[in-house]
């Protein structure tokens, strides 16, 4: 790993993949613990390889030990579980998720045995190139919560909460770094959620201020990464839902934007492949340095690719408001954040990682 290349990268990814169809009919058939991931262990190396051979330096293991790019890990802390209830989800357009929720019935605390640590082990041992693990962030542990569901009686103290939550990421830091992460990536996708209107007014309704939630995101990031050495990277990824294609949120970056950026994180994964993304303008506000934003202008949500002519028109606009030494290019978003997956072909999936790449040689002569 002291040989593989570091970040940040000018061509990068969010980090899930579609499942391989293997790990995807062993689910189906039930398997579960060391017989699942036999089957795992066999298709991810297969999953790197894909990655590596599109020309990408930061290799994750697709999240094809997950069933949801947030609750699996969630639900490995301590004191935090993962409920299903019958009936649905969440409502994103069109299809709702499957009716699982956050739960906490305890102390929170990053166990050290947290199952995760060794997924990122596995792709360190598998790649020549730069692991990375992508988990959700502090906010994705709040966002999603009922308070009804909220069964420590220290937390209904939503303060003591949210202290909680970030000594939890403290040490989610820590032990990542311990397990020799250096580029770790927490999804915080509910700073975009909290530029929706809809959302914005269901916070409300509930008795949060919408603005106050975004300030006490940004404050847990911050404080949870802030004690991070010097040779580890952090990056964020933000976007307004993906679930089969559906997306749950729309809304400019606007109003969240100043917070983001104050978080310390080093690298922006934007969602920017629609309108529904709102403009460019908000980029301005990074503020000059070693910060670098990703926007997503390639989609994940269709197999269509987009031009390069395109490409280069939208990083024009993009340098207006931010240096192009500070950006890079990455899809929108992952291509099966839960293991229901996107409806694009894996070789589909392959040629928007190999136009990421090339974007990248065109725009700064490398990835």
């Amino acid at each position: 790993m002291s040989d593989a290349p570091r970040p940040p990268f000018r061509a990068d990814h969010v980090g899930s993949l579609l499942r391989p169809k293997a790990v995807a009919e062993a689910r189906a058939a039930g398997l579960k613990g060391d017989a699942l991931r036999e089957v795992e262990d066999r298709e991810i190396p297969r999953l790197i390889k894909m990655q590596e051979d599109a020309g990408i330096k930061a290799i994750t293991d697709g999240e094809a030990r997950r069933a949801f790019w947030h609750y699996d890990f969630m639900d490995m802390l301590t004191g935090l579980d993962i409920e299903e209830d019958e009936g649905e989800g969440f409502n994103f357009k069109g299809v709702k998720s499957p009716g699982v929720f956050p739960a906490i019935n305890g102390p929170l605390d990053f166990p050290d045995d947290h199952p995760m640590l060794e997924h990122f082990k596995f792709v360190a041992q598998h790649t020549t190139q730069c692991p990375k693990i992508s988990v959700p962030g502090p906010s994705a542990v709040h966002f999603r919560l009922n308070p009804d569901r909220i069964r420590y009686e220290p937390y209904r103290d939503i303060e003591v909460l949210f202290d909680a939550i970030t000594k939890t990421y403290q040490k989610t830091v820590a032990k990542f770094y311990e397990a020799g992460c250096r580029y770790l990536q927490l999804d915080d996708i509910f700073f975009a959620y909290l530029c929706d209107p809809k959302h914005r007014a269901e916070k409300a309704e509930a008795g949060l201020d919408p603005d106050w939630l975004i300030s006490k995101y940004a404050d847990m990031m911050r404080n949870a990464i802030k004690d991070r050495p010097e040779d580890m990277t952090i990056g964020m990824h933000m976007c307004r839902g993906n679930f089969r294609n559906a997306h749950a949120a729309e809304g400019a970056y606007d109003q969240a934007a100043e917070a983001i950026f104050s978080t310390g994180v080093d690298i922006f994964f934007m969602e920017y492949d629609t309108e529904r993304a709102g403009g460019l303008e908000p980029l301005k506000l990074l503020p000059k340095g070693k910060q670098r934003i990703m926007p997503g202008f390639i989609t994940t949500k269709s197999a269509e690719l987009e031009s390069m002519d395109w490409l280069k028109s939208k990083f024009d606009e993009a340098s207006k408001y931010v240096d192009m030494d500070q950006l890079g290019i990455a899809p929108q978003c992952g291509f099966a954040s839960t293991e229901h997956g996107n409806a694009l072909s894996e070789d589909d999936q392959r040629r928007k990682l190999e136009l990421v790449v090339r974007c990248a040689e065109e725009l700064w002569g490398g990835v």
